[in-house]
């Protein structure tokens, strides 16, 4: 898919820009496999305090307080809501405007051990007809435990999600409690993407199972909104493969979003030591981990495969943390496509965990260029962020037992 973009002036976010990003750099992206273009070593790759703009002043106050570990944030259309699924199990339905919440019924049980839990949370496009909100989260069966999405109605009225069923489950289980994934997200022509993580399996060569086609995992999922396989999916024709697989070679993926202007899948996903990316998926796209990938081994600075531009059959990301770099471990992102802070338009935000910020990128086809980060001095994790339907305020979910859940606006 392209994602062709006019260049436009951008702007900066009037926040203090944290010191960890002087080892983050971008890695520009071509077609697969290609080397990036001017291949430039990390030290020469512009900084975000390069990037040239004019700031934008905002204003930042705790919508929500008190969550438990937040993980996936969705507002319904007209912003009457906000769901927020939290790790352990629970989904609430927030008024972010008067901090009222009802916990909602109907939620399935889920396996809230380790990584896994009550993960992301996604509307059906056609949410205001049927009311089916989407959830993923992990589950126990034989051989240990795996990734799972359902759906269910939501009956406001009577605070719970109605006839709550699976619609696909990721193969095999595994006797593993991290990298489930897992984010989803419909497209502009209703596809439901999910991601799924590669369960932390460390056999880094051509038989680890993100290398795979015979099994879901470490890949992104493509199915229609009842679970099926879509007949246009890249290996439905073949018999050895998942039929539901869009793309493989993803280490741990927790990060989806649709550009607004071009419709292409944009994913992030974690590195080992350091090694995190932002990828514009294709269909049957292998991005390479574990044979080609720009992390290190944990405690080591031994790399983890190849570059990814010594190998033709991989796609590059558009941007990444190269072993080294400080990573930036990544969980969810969100393209601001809103009125209130119109200077952004376009323009990319991604939930930082370990570096503990959120950070903001200009796009420009492929080009990705990190500018000021918000949050910044805050010193907490970023788990998630979302963009309001309406008032076009961004949000930002802190990953903490006791968290608060960040409304960003324009300065008053």
């Amino acid at each position: 898919m392209g994602d062709g973009r006019i260049s436009r002036r951008r702007v900066l976010a009037a926040l203090g820009l944290s010191s960890s990003l002087a080892g983050c750099t971008g890695l520009p992206g071509g077609s697969p496999g290609a080397a990036p273009s001017g291949d430039s070593t990390a030290a020469e790759r512009a900084s975000p305090a390069d990037a040239p703009g004019t700031a934008t002043s905002v204003e930042i106050t705790e919508a929500l307080t008190g969550i438990s570990s937040p993980w996936g944030l969705a507002f319904l259309p007209d912003e009457s809501g906000l769901l927020v699924t939290e790790q352990a199990g629970q989904l609430l339905l927030a008024d972010v405007e008067t901090d009222d919440r009802t916990v909602l019924a109907g939620v399935p049980e889920v396996y809230a051990r380790g990584q896994g839990g009550l993960l992301d949370v996604t509307l059906h496009p056609d949410f205001d007809a049927n009311q089916f909100v989407y959830l993923t989260y992990s589950v126990t069966g034989e051989g240990g435990s795996t990734t799972r999405i359902g759906r269910g109605r939501l009956e406001r009225d009577r605070g719970r999600l109605a006839d709550f069923e699976p619609v696909y489950t990721a193969r095999p289980f595994v006797e593993s409690s991290g990298h489930y994934g897992s984010r989803a997200v419909f497209d502009t022509e209703g596809y439901l993407y999910v991601s799924v993580g590669d369960r932390q399996f460390k056999n880094f060569g051509p038989d680890h199972v993100a290398q795979l086609l015979d099994n879901d995992l470490g890949s992104v999922l493509r199915l229609h909104d009842d679970g099926s396989i879509p007949d246009s999916n890249p290996f439905v024709d073949d018999p050895d493969a998942s039929s539901a697989v869009f793309t493989y070679g993803n280490r741990n993926p927790q990060g989806l979003a649709i550009h607004p202007e071009t419709g292409a899948v944009w994913e992030t996903e974690y590195g080992e030591r350091d090694g995190d990316e932002i990828n514009i998926l294709e269909a049957g796209g292998n991005y390479g981990w574990p044979v080609a990938d720009n992390s290190c081994g944990y405690g080591s600075d031994d790399p983890v495969g190849v570059p990814h531009e010594e190998r033709a059959d991989v796609v590059a990301p558009v941007y990444g943390w190269p072993c080294g770099s400080g990573g930036f471990p990544p969980g969810g992102m969100a393209f601001y496509d809103g009125d209130a802070l119109s200077e952004w338009r376009g323009d990319l935000f991604v939930a930082g965990l370990a570096k503990q910020y959120l950070a903001h990128f200009t796009v420009d086809g492929r080009e990705v260029t990190e500018v000021e980060p918000l949050l910044a001095d805050r010193g907490q994790r970023i788990r998630d962020v979302t963009m309001s339907p309406v008032s076009g305020h961004l949000y930002a979910a802190v990953d903490a037992d006791d968290a608060p859940i960040y409304r960003i606006t324009p300065e008053s």
